[in-house]
């Protein structure tokens, strides 16, 4: 280690703070797909590791259980899949922001209602918004992560390096093994 502190860009406020990021954008694919990505640019969240607020978010919109968003668009005949989340890259987790995203997979008949189907997920993150957190969701999040954690299958001990050297630069000492996959803290506020 060089001992020189990791570099920081949490100065740089508003990365996507210009029109051509508030608009709806089609593009023609190549192959005969319809996909809808709604994607949001956060404050960095990177900090909140042992919280892990976007993590508990994509759980959330992810499921497919009754009540879900993707089984009520299912039950429409609007979507095939639907995932949320962040990627946790460094382009997608950063000192200067987190993005956020959001895939619905489209059926022909989905996209010709793709408005709809984008209000449907809104009406979604305006309901979980107005619930609150739930420890108990958040602890049943935690468990899994925890014995995904301890069963998991012994990986390429070069890949295992590499992301111990990325845990490094992101976690604090006592971390470095289990910061990026395991829920720590419940803090509602965050």
């Amino acid at each position: 280690s060089s001992g020189l502190p990791k570099p920081s860009f949490g100065h740089l406020t508003q990365p996507f703070d210009t029109p051509e990021f508030h608009k709806l954008y089609r593009v023609v694919p190549i192959r005969k797909v319809h996909s809808l990505s709604i994607t949001w640019a956060l404050p960095p969240q990177e900090q909140y590791y042992r919280v892990k607020p976007l993590h508990y978010i994509s759980w959330l919109v992810g499921h497919e259980g009754k009540g879900s968003v993707l089984s009520f668009l299912r039950k429409k005949f609007w979507a095939l899949a639907l995932y949320g989340g962040n990627g946790e890259t460094g382009f997608e987790q950063n000192s200067t922001y987190s993005i956020f995203s959001i895939s619905v997979t489209l059926t022909d008949e989905g996209y010709k209602h793709f408005y709809e189907v984008a209000h449907v997920v809104f009406q979604y993150l305006k309901m979980l918004q107005k619930r609150g957190p739930d420890k108990r969701i958040w602890e049943e999040i935690q468990k899994i992560e925890a014995n995904e954690f301890h069963y998991q299958e012994q990986t390429d001990p070069v890949d295992y390096v590499e992301s111990l050297c990325e845990n490094m630069q992101l976690f604090q000492k006592e971390d470095f093994l289990t910061g990026d996959q395991l829920l720590f803290e419940y803090k509602p506020e965050v």
